[in-house]
């Protein structure tokens, strides 16, 4: 289930325990380039302490993920994985972790399934949170209150184009923490964060006691540190799928890709006090 022995959400209570050092959130295409190296990197991250994991469903016409991400959803659809066995996966894993773990879905899946069977079958499973990029504000009440009603999160994102008074209404009616992308167009690294973070951080802190966390272009520990001095946590998704795809590209024994990212993230964690 969504919550933790004493019925508080895992968000909640690992933010919170992060605050005033930030927190790592790394983000894994689901069952990519399996659904146990899925699992075992997530275990491994628990291991070393990260706040949370975002689970990317795999899904044909993603309208915000880069290249890298895509890519991956491409290579794993491909095999033939459904939806159901990324569900499978976590509620095989949830007893073993303690980080919360946060499904990253299109909308499309979620309609497909259908909204209410598909926050019930997620929280089941043992979600913490749904990130539904791609759903309209106008359209988002609905699925707010089904996850409520489930204990479930429903982290909303803000984006460099949100008009402030939107971001304002979009911060209020997120739960879990705010979502802010740093930087404008689809995921990706950068070489440098945008110089108005801590000014767009401030603003939503303004209006939200909720923890705002920042993703989009954050690829290094130095990028992880920098983040986690003006926001409440950093998302990292491209510079980890890229490494996946680079080791199986250059034909990495299995064993080794799961080493070498595993090492990878823990290096990123260095970035968070």
């Amino acid at each position: 289930m969504s919550t933790e022995a004493n019925g508080a959400n895992r968000i909640d209570l690992r933010l919170t325990a992060a605050a005033g050092h930030g927190a790592l959130m790394p983000y894994l295409t689901g069952g990519y380039p399996d659904l146990d190296a899925t699992a075992e990197w997530i275990r491994r991250f628990d291991r070393r302490g990260v706040a949370a994991v975002e689970i990317g469903f795999p899904y044909s016409d993603s309208i915000a993920d880069g290249p890298v991400i895509q890519d991956s959803f491409y290579r794993v659809l491909e095999g033939g994985q459904k939806t159901e066995q990324l569900f499978e996966m976590v509620a095989a894993l949830r007893s073993q972790v303690q980080a919360a773990l946060v499904a990253m879905v299109s909308f499309s899946i979620v309609r497909r399934v259908g909204t209410e069977a598909f926050v019930h079958r997620a929280a089941d499973a043992g979600f913490d949170g749904l990130i539904i990029p791609d759903i309209p504000y106008e359209e988002s009440s609905d699925l707010g209150a089904s996850a409520a009603a489930h204990q479930l999160r429903h982290v909303m994102l803000v984006a460099p184009t949100t008009p402030a008074a939107r971001a304002e209404e979009i911060a209020r009616r997120s739960s879990g923490f705010v979502y802010l992308v740093s930087t404008r167009g689809i995921t990706g690294e950068r070489d440098e964060l945008p110089h108005d973070l801590r000014t767009r951080v401030e603003h939503l802190r303004a209006v939200s006691s909720l923890p705002v966390c920042v993703g989009f272009g954050i690829g290094t520990a130095e990028h992880v540190r920098q983040v986690c001095t003006v926001a409440d946590g950093a998302i990292v998704g491209s510079a980890i799928v890229r490494r996946i795809t680079d080791a199986l590209d250059a034909g990495q024994p299995r064993d080794a890709i799961v080493e070498s990212v595993a090492q990878f993230v823990e290096g990123l964690a260095d970035g968070v006090g």
